[in-house]
């Protein structure tokens, strides 16, 4: 294949940016089923799939609404505007009002999603008198899906799903993108907290009716810590997560199979990752040019350095170079092209944070920009590497223009910054090992780095991928950024 990275070969590559605008027919051939797959693609009750923005929370759904569908299981597709006006908060309602209005708005929404499903006109007649009645949702489902078999002009395909259904009487409803249009605000949180308890009910009270939610951590965390009722479902929640090993597999299964070869994560996974990124070097040099620290190193290293463990992450890395490469008619993604793009590709993660968390904090621009490094900082080794002492007098400076105030009213203290800052993946911890392995920990490995009661002995560094945000100066970014050694 003459790759040239036109447009259409860049997104085959290295994929879509948002799983649900990608071909499902490509989804499905370069898709990486981790442990986190398995554990939401069953017959359990409730799963709520937590994690930050573009760790690939929709395409886990997807693949498996796709896989129960072939495998004629009911399943139902549920997006945002379904149920924009649901569980709206109202003055005068408690919260186990709340509840109710998300029950019986589910309830109604479900059966003409069934409806749908079957090409059938919504009968609302029907749909409002089986609730009426106080006829369980299930049994009204079933009584649907009795008069479609019976129907004449069914075909096989919903023939098929008639027969599972009637036989093991599952439906698995999904909920994707719940988050969106996500304030912070007091009345989010208590919406999202109503809907959590509703779908726990209503999984309890038919085992048969599955819900699978995702939500973003952060999302999660404020509604986990606003209502205590929450720690109920815990058991049910998946926090999903990558480690650097996993995202190479994830590229080079995506590149191999746009190639035309077809590697199972099984194959992938044993192999150390210096076999694996030979699978990328078709389309990559595989080693990195440039200055300082970078010289010479392993492409991989500096792609799995810059991303926040985040497919997402390294799908936009990529794609950034191999348009350079188009434009400069390079055969191979090389060192000029992973230079030009890096100013932009931190540039953007910047604003993504800022955009996805705003909400939280007003003034996050203010305060990360305010994270950039002195003069006299640039000048040695240790920029943007902080000790406990060292970050909270940096932060202190930044308040010295105004203080921060949190959505909520509460007034940030350094230290409550610090902790917002770690939560959204903006610092990380950090400790240097003897052997050269720098041990990054992020919030999903360990949620109490940051807590006011222990000290656990690591550093805090700025994550590699805002740097050239702030601190366009390239080439004393070259000199200065370690590397992970990364361990196999």
């Amino acid at each position: 294949m003459n790759i040239t990275f036109t447009e259409e070969q860049i997104q085959g590559l290295f994929g879509n940016l948002a799983a649900e605008d990608e071909d499902k027919r490509r989804l499905k051939e370069y898709f990486f089923k981790n442990d986190t797959y398995i554990k939401i693609h069953n017959s359990m009750p409730l799963r709520i799939l937590v994690a930050h923005k573009g760790i690939g929370k929709s395409a886990i759904f997807r693949i498996s609404y796709l896989e129960n569908c072939e495998n004629n299981i009911l399943s139902l597709w549920v997006r945002p505007d379904d149920i924009a006006e649901l569980g709206k908060v109202d003055e005068t309602d408690d919260f186990l009002q709340l509840i109710r209005k998300w029950k019986s708005g589910l309830e109604k929404l479900i059966i003409e999603l069934v409806l749908k499903n079957f090409d059938m006109d919504l009968k609302t007649d029907l749909i409002n008198s089986g609730i009426k009645k106080g006829v369980r949702l299930l049994d009204t489902i079933t009584s649907i899906v009795k008069k479609i078999g019976e129907s004449i002009d069914i075909d096989q395909t919903r023939k098929a799903v008639v027969d599972r259904y009637l036989k093991d009487k599952k439906v698995i409803v999904y909920i994707d993108d719940l988050d969106r249009g996500w304030t912070g605000s007091k009345e989010s949180i208590t919406r999202i907290s109503a809907l959590l308890n509703a779908v726990r009910d209503m999984s309890n009270e038919s085992k048969e009716l599955c819900f699978r939610i995702s939500l973003r951590s952060d999302v999660y965390y404020l509604v986990r810590t606003a209502d205590e009722s929450t720690d109920k479902i815990d058991g049910n929640v998946l926090w999903l997560s990558w480690t650097e090993h996993q995202l190479l597999v994830l590229l080079a299964k995506r590149v191999q199979s746009f190639l035309g070869e077809k590697l199972s994560e099984e194959f992938l996974l044993k192999k150390p990752q210096f076999k694996i990124a030979e699978y990328l070097y078709p389309v990559m040099e595989n080693k990195f040019m440039g200055d300082g620290k970078w010289h010479e190193k392993p492409i991989y290293y500096i792609l799995l350095s810059l991303i926040r463990r985040r497919p997402r992450d390294l799908v936009n890395l990529c794609t950034l170079a191999a348009r350079s490469a188009n434009e400069k008619n390079h055969r191979k993604i090389n060192t000029e092209d992973w230079e030009y793009v890096f100013e932009r590709y931190s540039q953007d993660r910047l604003q993504d944070t800022i955009n996805e968390h705003r909400y939280e904090l007003p003034e996050i621009e203010r305060l990360l920009l305010g994270m950039k490094p002195s003069h006299k900082a640039k000048r040695t080794s240790e920029t943007f590497v902080y000790g406990e002492v060292k970050l909270i007098s940096k932060v202190n400076g930044i308040t010295q223009s105004g203080k921060f105030c949190f959505s909520n009213g509460k007034e940030a203290t350094a230290k409550d910054l610090i902790a917002f800052m770690y939560k959204i993946n903006f610092i990380v911890g950090r400790k240097d090992a003897s052997d050269g392995y720098i041990d990054r920990k992020y919030f999903e490995d360990n949620r109490y780095l940051s807590t006011n009661y222990v000290n656990f002995g690591y550093e805090w560094e700025v994550h590699p991928a805002f740097r050239w945000a702030l601190y366009p100066e390239s080439r004393d970014i070259f000199a200065n950024l370690d590397l992970s050694a990364l361990r196999e």
